[in-house]
């Protein structure tokens, strides 16, 4: 049997953006605020990111300085943090049925046609009255539970794609990272990556990955990118100061290895291919959002910068909205999201 619980707002994720948005509901009085974050510890991505950039230029911090500020900036608000709790789903109401139309997935009512830009009735509080509330199914340390929201807010965050999904061909030896899990084996678990090592990016996660990598004694092989041109101050210091081969207009075709990764082969734009021997392959960079729940929802997410959903009451923000948005400009978005939030509450009848 689930227990139940009711909250006014729900966040769903602890990473920047939605302790940012809890933080500043809490500070606004917009009733019982809670996250929840399926991993166990709040903080997001800067957890495990020891290299600096993070804070202000007055008060540089490190990412794990970072992610506490952030939660305990929530905590201090009274906004109630609880981590190793997963969502599952949509409960109840809430829940979308087959074959239901547009307004009975929203779970609201009709009440005009569209806003003034032409956007759908239902994503601006005041074009539609709800329903229900929504309706999430959870578990964690205390079993199954349903909590009812008057709000919820997905700041589930995103993911790089890792070499499967980037469709790389080749053998499945150990030593294949994406940037996220370089950084956890290195900084969280204190786990060896091997000697030589091929970053495959040229954003600046793929920088950061290649400082993760020195940091753990390991050697940049090269750093590999389908760009035509990488000229930005990071690729001049990684270039010159680092000495690290940057190799634009290349892709990498096949990982190769058995037990073991051996090496990459690679391929130029003008049909030159090469191997790249090396223990270590990091793919960095081309993000996608962690929309699951949305979907599941069937939550239409908007392009723009507005927190707005398709679901009336459910707002997005973070990194599930812009893949790859910086962590601090995250942050930014999910306290300004906060307003939208009470907006919705006060329109509430």
């Amino acid at each position: 049997m689930r227990a139940e619980r009711h909250v006014d707002v729900l966040v769903v994720g602890a990473g920047p953006a939605g302790l940012a948005a809890a933080a500043r509901l809490a500070a606004a009085g917009a009733g019982r605020i809670e996250v929840l974050e399926r991993e166990q510890e709040a903080g997001g991505v800067p957890r495990y990111c020891a290299h600096g950039g993070f804070g202000t230029w007055t008060r540089p911090l490190t990412g794990p300085a970072y992610a506490g500020l952030l939660v305990e900036a929530a905590a201090r608000a009274g906004a109630v943090v609880r981590t190793g709790v997963t969502v599952l789903d949509w409960a109840g109401p809430s829940a979308p049925r087959r074959g239901a139309g547009l307004y009975e997935m929203c779970g609201c009512r009709r009440v005009g046609a569209t806003s003034h830009d032409g956007a759908a009735v239902g994503t601006r509080p005041g074009a539609v009255l709800p329903a229900e509330r929504s309706v999430l199914a959870t578990v964690g340390e205390r079993g199954p539970e349903t909590v009812t929201a008057q709000a919820v807010v997905l700041a589930t965050g995103a993911y790089e794609r890792p070499r499967a999904a980037r469709l790389v061909p080749g053998t499945r030896p150990a030593g294949v990272y994406t940037g996220g899990e370089l950084q956890q084996a290195v900084h969280r678990y204190r786990q060896p990556i091997g000697e030589r090592a091929v970053v495959v990016g040229s954003e600046d996660a793929s920088y950061a990955a290649a400082g993760t990598v020195r940091a753990a004694g390991a050697e940049v092989v090269a750093m590999v990118t389908e760009r035509p041109r990488a000229g930005s101050v990071r690729a001049l210091d990684a270039r010159l100061r680092s000495r690290v081969p940057l190799l634009t207009g290349t892709a990498v075709t096949e990982i190769l290895g058995h037990g073991r990764l051996s090496g990459v082969r690679i391929r130029h734009r003008d049909g030159r291919t090469g191997v790249l021997a090396c223990d270590t392959v990091v793919f960095t960079g081309d993000f996608a959002a962690e929309d699951e729940l949305a979907r599941r929802g069937r939550i239409a997410l908007s392009g723009g910068p507005a927190p707005y959903t398709g679901r009336p009451g459910v707002f997005a923000v973070g990194g599930l909205r812009r893949p790859g948005l910086d962590v601090r400009a995250a942050a930014r978005q999910g306290a300004e999201a906060a307003g939208a939030v009470l907006e919705w509450l006060v329109s509430r009848p």
